[in-house]
């Protein structure tokens, strides 16, 4: 989780330095043939066997919804503040605690319901919506999915690590949200990068892989409702590099939130250790 932590940062630095020259859909597509170039790497080194799945259908699905999810959240990094898009983001968490339940089977328990209020409330506190301190309008409210679409896919990601490697996962994202991404960035007027783009398409195609690889393999260990809330730590590093790169407001009530969040995280962690103990 730390790696995956450290790839969405550098995601969102990318994400925003390609935004001021190509739009979302070509952002997208770059990272996708960026994406694959390194998963086919990683193939000739481990072999393609790696490629085979019986799964194909799930994978779609998966992808369609994560492709949009994606998009509206690069979308929400290029308009709005970094850590205000991570604040959103943040209630990915929830949906997955909850979305758990009925499709994996996973328990809420008390301690996971704490977990999920505290980290309900942190978010409410960092956007506090109504006081005018953030915006907070129908775009904030479109970047809203990307929270609803990350769980679905980390609930996806879940049930597929049970049979295809984190690196199948990679291979399959690729595949297939390139042609998603392609076809759009044409209607849209094709654009080609300048040089000073390339490192950053690298950068965005890396960290994209890096971080679900990362995800995947924490989701193979342990259960969704404990590996994605540590996810939280995310926002009060963001809101330190939108800082440093990008002159945004350091909000101290982004530090309130954060302190509830991780108050939450060490609830859910401690009372997931004791579940396992109680088990063992």
């Amino acid at each position: 989780m730390v790696g995956a932590l450290l790839s969405f940062i550098m995601m969102a630095v990318a994400g925003r330095e390609q935004s001021f020259e190509l739009n979302t859909f070509q952002i997208m597509f770059y990272r996708s043939v960026a994406g694959l170039l390194i998963v086919a790497g990683l193939f000739w080194w481990q072999g393609w066997r790696l490629a085979k799945t019986r799964r194909f259908r799930d994978h779609v699905v998966r992808n369609v919804i994560h492709f949009s999810a994606q998009y509206v959240w690069l979308y929400g990094i290029a308009v709005l503040p970094l850590a205000q898009v991570f604040a959103i983001e943040f209630t990915t968490p929830i949906w997955v605690c909850i979305l758990a339940v009925p499709m994996l089977g996973e328990a809420l328990t008390r301690w996971r319901v704490i977990s999920i209020l505290l980290g309900f409330i942190g978010v409410m506190v960092v956007l506090r919506p109504g006081t005018g301190e953030t915006t907070f309008d129908l775009t904030t409210l479109v970047v809203m999915w990307c929270a609803v679409g990350f769980a679905l896919t980390n609930i996806n990601t879940k049930r597929l690590v049970r049979t295809d490697a984190p690196l199948t996962i990679m291979f399959y994202m690729a595949v297939i949200q390139l042609p998603i991404g392609f076809f759009p960035s044409l209607a849209q007027g094709w654009v080609w990068p300048t040089w000073a783009m390339l490192p950053w398409i690298f950068v965005l195609g890396a960290a994209a892989m890096s971080a679900h690889f990362c995800l995947a393999q924490a989701l193979k260990i342990a259960d969704a409702g404990l590996v994605v809330p540590m996810d939280f730590m995310r926002l009060p590093l963001i809101a330190v590099v939108g800082f440093l790169l990008y002159n945004e407001v350091f909000d101290p009530w982004i530090l309130v939130g954060a302190v509830i969040i991780v108050i939450g995280n060490v609830i859910n962690i401690r009372a997931s250790k004791e579940t396992a103990k109680t088990a063992a």
